[in-house]
């Protein structure tokens, strides 16, 4: 008996462990599925809060792209309005002569009201700086006998002229009589030559005014049968030309004051509609620059109405 016993004993004990150890293996396993588990669940959590972010990122960056695409086109908007302003604007200042052009610089002395062309020869110069902001503050747009020589030495200053609105027209290149007036083909050549400076100057290179002052004038003077002929040369060339019925006399004495210039406008004007006042913003005219705000106060005073060649070639 004592024998079997022993043996059942020992039976008993190798039962109970196995299930122990079985117990055992489950749980631990059951721990690692767990753990197993939580990385999942975490990993899958963070997948998706990943997933989230991305997602916000790709709704931020289709924004930002929404947002360029909407900047880039108005920029693109912007620029072609520009573009259409700048060439408007082109059109605009750079003459085209017509057979109206023609007949109104033919009637240029005559009006039934009361108007007033200022002009200004000989630059640009120091002095031409100064005069513009004149006409800035006065909201006068003039016109600019310009000098091809000059206007090589100052381009910046003759392309300021012509954006601020002032019709920028032609006085030949040298101003040297025995040089310009050599022959009427002399003339056209200088026309041609300051012509080409001012192209140069604005960056416009089909610009042209179609507008000439011969130096000293037109009429009279030992070149009188040059100028002459050179007239008709330059209107078959479509340029026309211009004098003056009006003056402020700075050119009629080397340091004339301001009641000196004064008292020539008052003189030149008196009993005129239509005027084309005469004055220079040549380097030795500092008198004009001094006088030219009461010139305009006068003026308006007398009930003209200031206008440029832009109003007249056309």
């Amino acid at each position: 008996m004592l024998k079997d016993e022993n043996i059942n004993g020992i039976y008993n004990i190798d039962t109970n462990k196995k299930l122990n150890k079985g117990k055992l293996i489950l749980t631990i396993f059951l721990i690692i599925i767990f753990i197993l588990l939580l990385i999942i669940a975490k990993n899958i959590i963070e997948i998706m809060n990943y997933e989230k972010i991305y997602m916000q990122y790709e709704s931020q960056i289709a924004t930002l792209e929404i947002q360029k695409a909407n900047e880039e086109a108005r920029i693109k908007e912007e620029q072609e309005k520009i573009a259409k302003e700048q060439e408007r604007l082109k059109k605009e200042r750079n003459p085209q002569l017509t057979e109206i052009g023609k007949e109104n610089i033919s009637h240029i002395y005559s009006s039934e009201t009361k108007r007033a062309f200022l002009t200004f020869d000989d630059g640009p110069s120091i002095n031409t700086a100064p005069i513009l902001d004149i006409l800035k503050e006065q909201n006068i747009k003039a016109t600019f006998f310009v000098l091809g020589v000059n206007v090589s030495y100052k381009p910046d200053m003759a392309k300021r002229i012509y954006e601020e609105g002032h019709y920028l027209a032609n006085h030949g290149y040298s101003h040297v009589y025995s040089s310009i007036y050599s022959s009427p083909q002399a003339v056209l050549d200088e026309y041609n030559k300051c012509n080409d400076l001012v192209r140069n100057a604005i960056g416009v290179q089909d610009y042209n005014s179609h507008l000439f002052r011969f130096p000293g004038g037109l009429v009279g003077g030992k070149y009188a049968d040059i100028k002459r002929q050179a007239k008709e040369l330059l209107n078959e060339n479509n340029i026309v030309n211009v004098d003056w019925n009006a003056l402020n006399g700075d050119a009629e004495k080397q340091s004339p004051t301001e009641e000196f210039e004064m008292q020539r406008i008052e003189e030149t004007t008196e009993n005129k509609n239509s005027i084309v006042v005469l004055m220079h913003d040549a380097e030795t005219k500092q008198a004009t620059v001094n006088t030219l705000p009461k010139i305009i106060e006068y003026l308006r005073q007398q009930g003209y109405e200031f206008k440029n060649f832009y109003e007249i070639i056309k």
